[in-house]
């Protein structure tokens, strides 16, 4: 997210903003975990009892404002420096500074606007794929049958791109079961409603809040019959992109939750559909996952369990699991490295 947000390369995983960013979400996420701050919103009160009652919430909260101070403000403030220099990049931050002027954006604005959409796409993607390769390595006959179709529409020459979309609708079918089967966010984000609402005989005043639970929507069998099978087939002729069906009228046809809805539906769910479609295809058409073996020769079952297998936050993702993951073949290694080398000239010089 580095990039398409501020036009900065990441070419390693522990490059040092990276680290910096990981480090802010492991925190930030356990500070907007559901129960682990106390609801102020609700109770004013709270704000005076002394926090070290309350698991010393205001210290947790200020600890990670720091960090996004810290470093918002120093990834701007390098594309700013950049322009000067180099000119403007095709990033997000530099559109809006392009129109600075007009937007008349604060420095702290400027900083958050930039911060808050790196966030958003980061450790969310990444959970995804995660729990993907889980999957994966734990239904092997899903993961032949979403490359078999890969093989005959791309073969061993390219790797999948964006414009094989259409061509790969079971691939697609997976993408949007990884999605519903383990959601990355099991409460989704709160909303207050706009006006008096009339629920199923219950009165819900205007401001109430109200918890988007995404995980009962995911399990609830009248859409999703048996609804803990990992089934790619229940989205057979659903393929449209998500935002199609987070936009249409008709509820009942929409794939899955993880994006929200509503007005505040997830303004990064276009980018986020992409890349969970090309990391999830390119990983099919180059690796097969396995489950892996102990030192007797025991196959380790990796635990799906949704209460046990999984993380508790904000975000979830799937506990470490053991894994063997191989190439699919030789020639896929050669294609992945003349594309690498392809993508140093035609890309990534771009950022050095």
């Amino acid at each position: 997210m580095f990039n398409p947000v501020f036009g900065i390369r990441t070419p390693t995983t522990d490059t040092n903003h990276m680290l910096r960013l990981y480090e802010l979400m492991e925190h930030w996420s356990k500070v907007m975990e559901i129960g682990a701050t106390p609801p102020v919103d609700f109770y004013p009160f709270l704000k005076w009892v002394p926090e070290r009652f309350l698991g010393h919430w205001v210290t947790r909260a200020t600890e990670v404002k720091k960090k996004m101070d810290s470093l918002y403000h120093d990834v701007v403030e390098t594309v700013i420096k950049r322009r000067q220099s180099m000119g403007p990049r095709d990033s997000v931050i530099d559109r809006i500074l392009d129109r600075q002027e007009k937007l008349a954006l604060t420095k702290h604005q400027l900083y958050f606007l930039g911060g808050i959409a790196m966030e958003g796409g980061s450790d969310t993607t990444a959970s995804g794929i995660l729990a993907f390769m889980k999957a994966m390595t734990c239904f092997p006959d899903i993961q032949r049958k979403a490359q078999a179709e890969i093989d005959a529409i791309i073969g061993e020459n390219r790797s999948p791109t964006w414009s094989d979309y259409a061509r790969l609708p079971y691939v697609s079918q997976v993408v949007k079961e990884s999605m519903r089967w383990r959601p990355i966010g099991g409460l989704g984000v709160p909303h207050a409603l706009s006006e008096d609402v009339w629920f199923e005989g219950m009165f819900l005043p205007r401001g109430s809040i109200v918890f988007f639970n995404v995980w009962g929507l995911h399990q609830d069998k009248r859409y999703y019959p048996d609804p803990d099978r990992f089934d790619p087939d229940r989205f057979s002729g659903r393929t449209l992109l998500a935002p199609e069906y987070a936009i249409s009228s008709e509820y009942e046809s929409r794939d899955h939750y993880n994006y929200g809805v509503g007005r505040r539906l997830c303004p990064g769910i276009h980018l986020g559909e992409r890349n969970l479609f090309i990391g999830m295809a390119k990983l099919l058409w180059a690796f097969s996952f396995e489950k892996a073996v102990d030192a007797n020769g025991q196959t380790i079952e990796p635990d799906f369990n949704y209460e046990t297998g999984y993380s508790e936050g904000f975000i979830v993702c799937t506990n470490d699991f053991p894994a063997k993951i191989t190439p699919r073949s030789g020639e896929r290694v050669e294609t992945i490295m003349r594309e690498f080398d392809q993508a140093k000239v035609e890309i990534f010089s771009g950022f050095e």
